[in-house]
């Protein structure tokens, strides 16, 4: 769970973020939540956007998408999510250094 300060902090290095993934009318499969796993492995700090042509509610998404990946919703701006998660490689050092 991420506090306040270090929430502040992600949002803005997520501010230049282009969205790396989209969620369409499927919703979450399980393609999109092993290529999510790989995304975020690699960048720590991710955006996703959420397509006008999803059904689910975008918190509801954000929610589930945290459960499965272990992963830490950070902010819900539009239709946009963002999402953190510190690396998991044993041999990769962590790109973002939390307050």
């Amino acid at each position: 769970m991420l506090k306040g300060k270090q929430k502040r902090y992600l949002r803005s290095l997520a501010h230049n973020l282009q969205p790396v993934m989209q969620i369409g009318k499927s919703g979450l499969t399980d393609n999109f939540i092993h290529t999510f796993i790989d995304a975020i492995d690699t960048h720590e700090l991710i955006k996703v956007s959420v397509l006008q042509n999803c059904m689910e509610p975008k918190e509801a998404l954000g929610e589930e998408l945290c459960q499965k990946t272990d992963s830490d919703l950070v902010q819900i701006i539009g239709n946009q999510l963002i999402f953190y998660r510190p690396t998991t490689k044993e041999n990769k050092e962590s790109k973002i250094v939390l307050p």
